[in-house]
């Protein structure tokens, strides 16, 4: 299960982490690391990834946190003369 940065760090009513019962139910929860999309200027409508900067700190905060994969975004525009 992919989880956002901020359902990390919450938990049940009785204070169980979130990712800790996950864990206890046999599902392995996963983070997305991407910090979301940006225009490329010069280009028609297309966009780059964010969030490499600071990724392994931040790869390393969520694994002590249980997290055991990662999802990174890339959206690519194909067409006329796109990828640029």
């Amino acid at each position: 299960m992919i989880l956002f940065e901020e359902t990390c760090g919450q938990a049940t009513t009785d204070g169980t982490n979130f990712v800790k019962l996950l864990r206890s139910r046999g599902i392995h929860a996963g983070i997305k690391l991407d910090k979301g999309l940006v225009n490329l200027m010069g280009t028609t409508g297309e966009s780059a990834t964010t969030g490499l900067d600071g990724l392994a700190d931040r790869a390393k905060k969520f694994y002590e946190l249980g997290c055991r994969f990662a999802k990174w975004r890339a959206v690519l525009k194909i067409g006329d003369g796109m990828p640029s």
